[in-house]
């Protein structure tokens, strides 16, 4: 049984420690060897905290045989590497933060510990969580485990990936535009976005404030409303942070979704698709009708077609506001070469932001520029707007709506680097979500082949601001009527 330890969800790992047939050292030295094992072909963490995961189990197995324990006590977690761990490091996987160790946890990494999680490493991601391919890390790209020589998705690929090869039993990725959704589904696991204000963002590394959310990245359903359950709530020091009560998300796996009313959204099914990407969804829908949901096509979300510029425009700008903080004065990279205090400040973000990170400062900060505010960050907010109503007038008619994550399955590593506008097209599917504050999930829903291997492709579900519960129910009775979410990458 040792050496399948690694390959248990977190609901599964949990039961078998509460009635102390596994400790957590014995789980996590398995998840531990599986790292060792497998991470130096797949690039998936950052920092593997090895001694600190192992001290953490051992309290685990203490409080355990003393009767006590939260939610995910014992559990080996990881946790993408923009969320601040005090004595940990966390790089953004930007040369910039490479030495920098927080002094203090994100609102997210408290809840986890209050919950008894074991704290397994940090994972990789694209630098400052831009970019849909984790070949914007800056020290190194993560692969794909179910075909090494493409990319796991991002920013969230190395949470992605780590799951996929069962390097963690249960993680956390963050979602600015489709960052866990998209390397979710070409990983071939659980991805939710929750909605925006559900999820405290306090120690989470700011990239577009109004844009940006915290959630869970699992083997199946049940583990994603698990540690959804962990992770929500009020936080004072969030100001975006909703105070409302939180339900208990596990309540909503029922397997029952008849009468369910499901909208199946043009756009995000579009004619020109592939013909086996637009298989699995085809399937997937019918299997969802087959248990009793109401499948409506035809529904048309026509502002979808202008989200992809207006998420170039927030984003971007938000993103040079933020990023301004970085100096070299009071922490992180710092140059020291140059003639002047000014001199230091240009060599520091010179060496210590990578290409893409500088395109988007870039970009922001030109559409903020005197001249240009009204032309496109202002005309960009009204737009947010009308996607907003959209998606506000669709609720009304329908408990979800459906469509794809991806147009495609994963590209190979290197397919798309060179050209920004083709890389971003990727998440033309996630990006209205994030716009409208929304709930999303990325489930596995099958299989492509290309060039003979075989790729996951995963379905996306929506839902009405805080009504996770009905993704996850739609979710958890697709999952339990199919095999998807069982099969592994070979290796």
């Amino acid at each position: 049984m040792a050496d399948e330890l690694h390959r248990l969800t977190a609901h599964e790992a949990r039961k078998l420690l509460s009635n102390r047939e596994v400790s957590s050292v014995e789980l996590t030295q398995a998840v531990l060897d599986r790292i060792a094992a497998v991470d130096d072909r797949l690039g998936a963490y950052l920092t593997v905290s090895d001694e600190l995961a192992l001290a953490q189990a051992a309290d685990a197995d203490t409080s355990l045989s003393n009767g006590g324990g939260g939610l995910l006590t014992g559990v080996p977690v990881s946790v993408k590497d923009n969320m601040c761990t005090k004595g940990i490091r966390t790089t953004c996987g930007s040369r910039m933060l490479e030495t920098f160790v927080p002094p203090y946890d994100g609102h997210v990494i408290s809840r986890l510990r209050d919950a008894g999680a074991v704290l397994i490493g940090k994972t990789n991601m694209d630098e400052f969580a831009m970019g849909s391919s984790v070949e914007h890390s800056a020290f190194k790209p993560t692969h794909n485990p179910w075909a090494l020589d493409r990319v796991p998705g991002g920013s969230s690929g190395g949470s992605a990936a780590a799951i996929a090869a069962d390097e963690a039993i249960i993680a956390l990725g963050s979602d600015t535009g489709g960052s866990i959704r998209q390397p979710a589904s070409l990983c071939g696991v659980v991805g939710l976005k929750p909605t925006y204000g559900r999820v405290s963002r306090y120690g989470l590394v700011a990239f577009g404030s109004s844009l940006d959310q915290i959630g869970p990245i699992t083997k199946d359903v049940r583990d994603c409303a698990l540690m959804l359950n962990v992770i929500s709530g009020h936080d004072e020091r969030d100001a975006t942070s909703v105070e409302m009560d939180v339900p208990d998300f596990t309540e909503a796996l029922t397997g029952d979704i008849k009468g369910l009313r499901v909208g199946v959204v043009d756009e995000y099914l579009p004619d020109d698709l592939d013909a086996g990407v637009r298989g699995v969804a085809e399937a997937a829908l019918a299997e969802l009708e087959s248990l009793g949901a109401s499948i409506e096509r035809g529904v048309s979300l026509p502002n979808t077609k202008y989200a992809l510029a207006c998420y170039y425009i927030i984003a971007p700008s938000e993103a040079s506001a933020n990023l301004a903080r970085y100096d070299g004065v009071k922490y992180g990279y710092s140059y020291q070469d140059g003639d002047s205090m000014w001199a230091n400040m240009d060599g520091t973000r010179q060496h210590g932001f990578g290409d893409e990170v500088k395109r988007r400062i870039m970009l922001g900060t030109y559409t903020l520029s005197t001249g240009y505010y009204d032309a496109y960050y202002l005309k960009a907010l009204k737009v947010r707007t009308l996607i907003r109503q959209e998606f506000d007038e669709a609720f009304e008619r329908f408990d979800v709506l459906f469509g794809l994550v991806s147009p495609t399955p994963a590209f190979r590593l290197g397919e798309k680097t060179d050209d920004p506008f083709e890389m971003y097209l990727s998440d033309v599917f996630t990006l209205p979500t994030n716009i409208a504050g929304i709930p999303g999930m990325s489930l596995p829903a099958g299989f492509v082949e290309q060039d003979g291997q075989l790729l996951p492709v995963g379905i996306q579900l929506l839902a009405k601001p805080f009504d996770e519960a009905s993704i996850l129910r739609t979710a958890y009775a697709y999952e339990q009527a199919t095999s998807w979410h069982t099969e592994r990458p070979p290796g």
